[in-house]
Parts: C-alpha cells; sequence; structure tokens
C-alpha cells in the first residue's frame, strides 16, 4: 500500500528534474504508479487499520532484528515461538519481506541535503553525444558546476573530459561565480580520484591553491551529489534540446545567454532566484587567488641513452631510470620530468627542434653504467699457475726425428 512518504519522495525526485524511467528505477514502483502518484495533488490517504494479528505484539522486535542483521523468516519465527507466538509461519514470512522491501527503497532514496552557504559545490560531467565537423565526427560534453546554497549554475561545453580541461573549466566557473565554497563535491571520476583510491596528485594541488576540500561520493550512490546530476539533465533537455549552434564558438555564445536567463528564473526547491541568493554564499573572492598555471603531464618512455624526448627535443634523466616511463611537464619555461611523484631531473626548455639538454651528472653516471657493462665477462674455464711448471729433457724429442733446435745446412 502506498504511504504518504512515497508520493512525497516521487514528487521530490520529479522537482529535482528526474524522468519517469529514473524514478522508476529509484523508488522501485512500476510506471503506472509513478504517473499516479505524479498526477495526484495531495498524498493518498490513510486507509482503516486492519484487523489485530496474533504477530502484533512482535513487530517490534521482529523490526529491531532485521534492523540489525539480515535473517530468515525460519529463523525468526524459531526465535518468536518461545516468546509466546501462536500464529502461522506465512504471516511472518509476508511481514518480514515488506520490511526488507522498505529498507531496500530507504537505501535507494537520498534524504536531500541542504548546504548552508558558501559550504559546498557539486560537479560533473554529461555526455551530449558527437556532432560531425569539417575534420570528423568530435564528441561533446558538458561540464557542470552548481553551488549548493543558492543553487547558482555554470555550464561550459568542451570536446575532452581530461584532467587539465577540468581545471580550466573550475576555473572559469570560479570566476563566474567570483569565488569558489569551501566543499566540493565529485562522483569517483579518474580526473579527481586514481584507480588505486588515492587523489590524484595534481588535483590536490589545484584545490589547495583555491582552498576547497575535495569529497567524492559513496560508490554507486551518486544521489548524494543529486543538486548536479539533475541540473545536467536539465541543461541536456532545456538548452540543448532543438536547437541549432553555427559551431563551437556559437554553442559557447548561447549557453551564456542561457546561463543568464536560468539563473535569473524562481528556482523550484528554494523559491528564490540564485542571482538573489548568490551574495549569501560568502564564497572565497576569486580575486584573492593568483592564477593557477594548468600544467599539462606528458607520458615518456627513457631511451636506452638515457634521454626523453619532448617536441623532437632530447633531455637527459638519471641512468637508472632508463626504460622506465616518466611524467614530463612545462612548468614556467623548465621541463621538469617525475618519476613515482619524485622530480628526477629539471632542465631548461631547449628553443630548437633536433637540440639535447644534458646534465653533466646523468652523462657521467651514464659512461660508468656503460663501462662497467663493457668489460670481457669471467671465462666459464679455469687454469691454475700455483704447480711448478714440468721442464721437458731434449732427448724425449729425439723420438719425433731430432731435437726442437735442428741446425739446416747453409
Amino acid at each position: 500500500m502506498l504511504q504518504t512518504e512515497d508520493w512525497m519522495d516521487i514528487h521530490t525526485l520529479h522537482r529535482e528534474g528526474h524522468t519517469i524511467k529514473s524514478m522508476v528505477r529509484l523508488t522501485g514502483h512500476s510506471r503506472n504508479t509513478v504517473r499516479k502518484m505524479l498526477r495526484a495533488k495531495q498524498p493518498p490517504e490513510a486507509k482503516a487499520s486492519p484487523r489485530a494479528s496474533r504477530l502484533d505484539p512482535f513487530k517490534p522486535y521482529l523490526e529491531q532484528r532485521c534492523s540489525e542483521i539480515a535473517l530468515s523468516a525460519v529463523r525468526l519465527v524459531e526465535e518468536i515461538r518461545p516468546m509466546g507466538y501462536t500464529g502461522s509461519y506465512d504471516v511472518l514470512r509476508r511481514f518480514v519481506k515488506t520490511l526488507r522491501g522498505e529498507r531496500r527503497r530507504k537505501a535507494r532514496l537520498t534524504v536531500r541535503f541542504e548546504t548552508p552557504p558558501g559550504h559546498q559545490m557539486q560537479a560533473d560531467w554529461g555526455s551530449c553525444g558527437r556532432v560531425e565537423t569539417p575534420t570528423g565526427w568530435l564528441p561533446v560534453y558538458v561540464f557542470v558546476l552548481v553551488l549548493g546554497f543558492s543553487r547558482m549554475l555554470y555550464i561550459e561545453f568542451t570536446r575532452s573530459m581530461k584532467l587539465p580541461v577540468l581545471l580550466a573549466a573550475l576555473q572559469n566557473g570560479f570566476r563566474f561565480f567570483g569565488g569558489a565554497a569551501r566543499e566540493a563535491l565529485f562522483d569517483n571520476m579518474k580526473q579527481v580520484k586514481l584507480a588505486e583510491g588515492r587523489f590524484h596528485p595534481l588535483f590536490l594541488d589545484f584545490a589547495r591553491h583555491y582552498g576547497f576540500a575535495v569529497k567524492t561520493h559513496r560508490p554507486y550512490r551518486p544521489r548524494t551529489k543529486g543538486k548536479v546530476e539533475s541540473s545536467v539533465g536539465f541543461v541536456k533537455h532545456n538548452f540543448l534540446d532543438g536547437r541549432t549552434f553555427e559551431g563551437f564558438d556559437d554553442l559557447a555564445a548561447q549557453s551564456l545567454q542561457w546561463l543568464d536567463r536560468v539563473n535569473a528564473r524562481i528556482h523550484g526547491t528554494t523559491g528564490e532566484r540564485p542571482i538573489d541568493l548568490l551574495p549569501k554564499e560568502s564564497l572565497t573572492p576569486f580575486v584573492d587567488f593568483s592564477p593557477y598555471t594548468i600544467v599539462v603531464p606528458l607520458l615518456r618512455k627513457v631511451s636506452v641513452e638515457g634521454f626523453v624526448q619532448v617536441d623532437a627535443r632530447r633531455y637527459s634523466v638519471p641512468p637508472g631510470t632508463i626504460g622506465t616511463t616518466v611524467v614530463v611537464t612545462r612548468e614556467g619555461g623548465s621541463i621538469v620530468i617525475r618519476s613515482r611523484d619524485q622530480v628526477i631531473a629539471e632542465h631548461r626548455e631547449a628553443s630548437k627542434r633536433g637540440d639535447s639538454v644534458a646534465d653533466p651528472t646523468h652523462v657521467a653516471d651514464l659512461w660508468r653504467l656503460s663501462l662497467a657493462q663493457q668489460r670481457d665477462p669471467l671465462p666459464s674455464w679455469r687454469m691454475r699457475f700455483d704447480q711448478a711448471v714440468t721442464s721437458r729433457p731434449l732427448a724425449a724429442y729425439d723420438q719425433y726425428g731430432g731435437s726442437p733446435r735442428e741446425e739446416v745446412a747453409p
């Protein structure tokens, strides 16, 4: 039987922009039930209480036990028989089934978490399909950033979701808002969190620069950042659908015009305009930060000569890294080479193609290693000189036709 909570859950998801299909998946109700609840302006009235059951006195105990551990109905009936239960097993089994269904429903849904001003911003990517360009088909993505309190929205369309693109989009978002919140919530994207569970060091450096904490939602629980999830769908349906754009520049220009209108509308949840609530966010001002230089990392394999190549220019590294893959970045006119997050070499950037920049220490170490490897290996056989050399008398050679020193007649 549908409860008031079911009606509230469905209408909350609808306000957040979820589709019928999405609401069916999140609530576990059928499409017809979801549509019926959406059409209903009031929650369903409570029905008359059913007649008393022999199980009623034991329901609090069963609810407590089921919340602590998932026991079978067979196990539970064995526990409450000694307590005085005389009812049937089937009645107990149906009640336990309703308890488990309610627990699964609550696990799927996430209670809305309203953040205080300036506390949180949520960010996410959305795939917008592929478009045909003169150079071929290209993917298009939308980056969405929303402030949790005011619902102030920023979007940016990109052709990649790589880390440098993410950092640039975040910077543009901070500039658009005039500042950054104290915390940013992301999903477990690889640009933020590495496969082994560690945060990406370059992204953490960016976060430290702008002074915000990095949070990621629990695995398989993306609804903990529902504000930005619903915003991604809103962008696709309210902005992209049915429009035509004359290239990427026109797409960017129209998206900014759309943002001006959206941020000036009455928000369905807060009942206020995001642009009016923005001053109450008390963000850390963007002008307080120096510009962050976005470093694009390159992966290079060290050659047998102890060099890495970048743009047809060679740079030396310690010979101990020969054959390994290192990370190369350009930082302020210098080439910085890292291995396992440690700087192993730093050179001035070469001015001409074909140039080689070598550290004398690297060259000397390479020569020593090369000379050590060029020494002839020890033979697999032995010769001893610790015994006296046996001398053979000259008479011993007579049997072979004369002495070893025969005189030749002139």
